[in-house]
């Protein structure tokens, strides 16, 4: 399979959510969707915990990791370590805005600097097998998006960047915070579309703005996928209709109650190694909304699973009251 059909459909790295939890429990959603760590700079690699860091579970492949930095060498060592632990992808972080990433001299503010940029992801490329990819903003602060876009895209192309992922909003980094980035700056996919005519061997991901799966379908006209942050987090039962409408294949779980069922045995594994239980049911609050006990649900978990000693009884209890309250309503409907 090519990397463009790889790449058709992708959950985005997100901090503080994307956790290795999270991801196991989307890959029970979704088997085609690809799936991202949280960023992780090159220092905290060479540096760190790596095992806790980088760890994941042979069944959320294709998993990419998410590196940040703007040294070359550090993060082409950052890369073959990722490798080495088994990533299907390396994707640079060009796009986050807040305060800690632009005083790291990484993020959104490298959009000023695509020849730095260029020379990371020549120094990655050099280093790793796996395709290294490019998450960006079409422009920070007073950039015109177009001319910031296509002279960033010109640099790490020429550097032999394999995709761009491309959050279609500029990036304003002093007067927004990072939530208000997410939301305020103008939506601009035209300008993503036109950079893919301009590249058409290219793989072109579009990011941003993304809620529902009518408009997901709709948006890939003209890119090769789609990458879906805090859509598919808040709701993550969008996820059930992915690799059948995306990919035409059925997904690992029938409804959201087997998933559910699917991830116990993950949970009871985790709770073994020390892991609470809270830090992995908190990736299921939302699954679900709209629905009669969902309310219950996501009270029990948040109250419950904090709890010292809290175990898999726990989520089983909590998903007691979508059960009581789906043979209310068929009750009721007789």
């Amino acid at each position: 399979m090519s990397l463009q059909q790889e790449l058709t459909f992708a959950i985005a790295p997100m901090m503080d959510w994307t956790d290795r939890h999270c991801r196991f429990f989307h890959r029970l959603l979704s088997r085609r969707a690809r799936l991202y760590t949280e960023m992780l700079t090159s220092p905290a690699v060479l540096n760190g915990a790596r095992n806790r860091l980088l760890g994941f579970d042979a069944a959320e492949h294709p998993v990419a990791v998410q590196l940040g930095g703007s040294e070359p060498q550090e993060l082409a060592q950052a890369a073959a370590i990722a490798a080495d632990f088994g990533y299907d992808e390396i994707n640079l972080n060009i796009g986050c805005p807040s305060e800690r990433v632009q005083s790291g001299a990484f993020g959104a503010c490298l959009m000023r600097e695509p020849e730095l940029v260029a020379d990371c992801v020549a120094a990655m490329k050099a280093r790793v097998t796996i395709p290294v990819t490019v998450k960006c903003r079409i422009g920070v602060d007073d950039q015109d998006p177009q001319e910031a876009l296509f002279r960033f895209a010109e640099c790490v192309v020429a550097a032999g960047a394999d995709a761009l992922i491309v959050h279609a909003r500029k990036a304003w980094l002093k007067g927004l915070s990072p939530r208000e980035n997410r939301d305020v700056p103008p939506l601009d996919y035209p300008l993503v579309r036109a950079l893919k005519q301009h590249y058409p061997a290219l793989p072109v991901m579009l990011n941003g703005g993304l809620v529902s799966l009518m408009q997901m379908q709709a948006e890939m006209n003209g890119v090769d996928g789609i990458m879906v942050g805090r859509a598919a987090y808040q709701d993550p039962a969008l996820l059930l209709s992915v690799d059948r409408l995306f990919f035409g294949d059925e997904p690992p779980c029938g409804n959201r109650v087997e998933a559910i069922e699917a991830f116990i045995p993950y949970v009871e594994a985790r709770l073994g190694e020390g892991v609470p239980l809270g830090a992995m049911t908190r990736h299921l609050l939302g699954l679900f909304n709209g629905l009669k006990g969902a309310r219950a649900f996501r009270r029990h978990l948040a109250t419950e699973a904090v709890k010292p000693g809290a175990n898999a009884q726990v989520l089983r209890a909590a998903l007691g009251f979508v059960r009581q309250a789906e043979v209310s309503a068929d009750a009721a409907a007789a």
